[in-house]
């Protein structure tokens, strides 16, 4: 599986001389529009270029303070220019990291069948505004490396983000931003792999060779182990499939770490809806069934690369979904890994059967919070959108901790209940309980269902990123179109706040 390749990424008080594209801002003013990060001598030099003033030719060609707005415009000797929409002057590190995203995917645009090298002039000064620019830049600059014979040269090949600041701090928050911004790239070609290239023992080895390196200790449990083993509802979801299951273990546990973060991540990569087929329009991007153990994966190796002191131990559940003669049924009573028993109710209900499984497994770690993320429900699609994940929680200190972690890495959760009774749902007549319920509240049931298996007293989150994990749309900020990496930088943030 070929990977992007990411620019590379350095700290500078001035634009670069031989920059070919040069990215600044356009912010409202007390009156007017205002330039952000172009400096003296590039306005002089577009002015001596243009006979009028920068902000007047930016203006003239549709530039505004509109975030997402761009216009680019030919700079002196051969540099371009991207003019790209703030918003308010008084910016936040999402503003910063939206425009620089908008700015160098522009720029990725003008390479051609070339590369280009970038400056970000965005005015970054403080920390949290300086990673905000490198990470959106980055992020940006992402593009799927399509399966061919060839491989191109990438279209972004350095990015440079300009600050007057030159304090340690700064330097400090690129390197975070390129930690981070990595393993959100790397969650994004895990997810747009195609099924017949990333499949459960393919992408096992994948995460075996990204943690290569770090202080991440891996264990891999094939289809014998999870048999002898009893994972019941991993061997159940994988036993339709020629391509059996794989449950990946990452423990990483530093000297001094106090606080103990586990995460559980839902990997099938591919989700035809097994027995219970999924109609031809709704299964070709299922692919991407696999995001939340991608991002629980990706988000450890950044964890781990930033030597948080935290303790992280990651499981992510990868399964095939398949119809054939050995397929699960509607109606089959499984037993998960513990020995709960679940009543089988959909065989498209897949993922929170391996999720099930891992979430047990995690409980016997005894950490002090679990958090599980999953493309898990349609609902949550149809309730949010598709760039707003659920958040469903044990208790508000859980949910607490989730969305300052995710407000402060500038990404959208919001925050759905499990009412009293849902779990009444679930009753069966043939089984401790049933994987499912009826259509009302299918993302607030699926909670529901994964909260059995957590152990009582034990804090418990559950991320449901149906909707902005993947992008089958034109790509907008720092997102491309596919695969999205979301989650990725909350965990880190979260991890970042349980440091001991």
């Amino acid at each position: 599986m070929t990977s992007f390749t990411l620019p590379s990424l350095t700290l500078a008080t001035a634009a670069p001389a031989d920059a070919d594209v040069v990215v600044i801002g356009l912010a409202d003013g007390a009156s007017t529009p205002v330039l952000v990060g172009a400096s003296d001598q590039l306005q002089k030099r577009v002015a001596k270029q243009f006979g009028r003033a920068l902000l007047e030719v930016a203006l003239s060609l549709g530039g505004t303070t509109k975030p997402g707005v761009t216009v680019t415009l030919p700079g002196p000797d051969g540099t371009r220019v991207v003019v790209v929409g703030l918003g308010d002057l008084d910016v936040t590190p999402e503003q910063v990291r939206r425009a620089a995203g908008n700015g160098v995917r522009q720029a990725a645009a003008l390479a051609g069948d070339g590369s280009v090298t970038v400056a970000v002039c965005l005015d970054a000064v403080e920390p949290d505004v300086i990673r905000g620019a490198a990470e959106g830049a980055v992020l940006g600059a992402y593009s799927f490396v399509k399966v061919s014979g060839s491989e191109p040269a990438p279209s972004v090949a350095a990015i440079t983000v300009v600050s007057s600041s030159g304090k340690p701090e700064a330097r400090r928050a690129v390197e975070t931003a390129r930690i981070v911004a990595t393993a959100v790239c790397l969650a994004r070609d895990w997810v747009n792999a195609p099924a017949n290239v990333l499949y459960p023992e393919t992408f096992a080895e994948s995460a075996r060779a990204a943690a290569k390196g770090t202080r991440i200790e891996v264990e891999v449990l094939d289809d014998k182990a999870l048999e002898r083993g009893a994972y019941g509802g991993l061997m159940a979801v994988g036993g339709g499939s020629s391509r059996p299951p794989r449950l990946v273990r990452f423990s990483y546990a530093p000297r001094g770490a106090k606080t103990h973060l586990a995460l559980v991540g839902k990997g099938i990569t591919f989700d035809t809806g097994g027995l219970n087929l999924k109609p031809a329009d709704g299964m070709y991007t299922m692919k991407n069934d696999m995001a939340g153990a991608a991002a629980v994966l990706a988000a450890t190796r950044a964890i781990a690369d930033l030597g948080l002191k935290v303790r992280v131990t990651s499981y992510a559940a990868m399964a095939e979904n398949m119809p054939s003669g050995t397929a699960y049924r509607p109606s089959d009573v499984l037993t998960m890994y513990g020995g709960t028993t679940v009543e089988n109710v959909n065989s498209d209900a897949e993922g929170r059967l391996v999720m099930a499984d891992a979430l047990v497994r995690a409980g016997e770690d005894s950490p002090d919070l679990i958090l599980d993320v999953a493309t898990l429900t349609g609902a949550c699609v149809v309730a949010l959108g598709e760039r707003v994940a659920g958040l469903m929680a044990s208790a508000d200190e859980a949910a607490d901790r989730v969305l300052d972690a995710a407000e402060s890495a500038g990404e959208a959760f919001w925050q759905l209940p499990i009412p009293d009774g849902t779990r009444k749902k679930l009753d069966s007549k043939v089984a401790d309980l049933r994987s499912g319920g009826n259509r009302a509240g299918g993302a607030l049931t699926a909670a529901a269902f994964l909260q059995t298996f957590v152990p009582e007293g034990t804090l418990w989150a559950h991320l449901d990123i149906a909707g902005p994990a993947f992008n089958d749309e034109g790509p907008y900020d720092y997102v491309p179109s596919g695969g999205t990496g979301v989650a990725v930088r909350t965990l880190v943030a979260l991890a970042q706040s349980l440091q001991s």
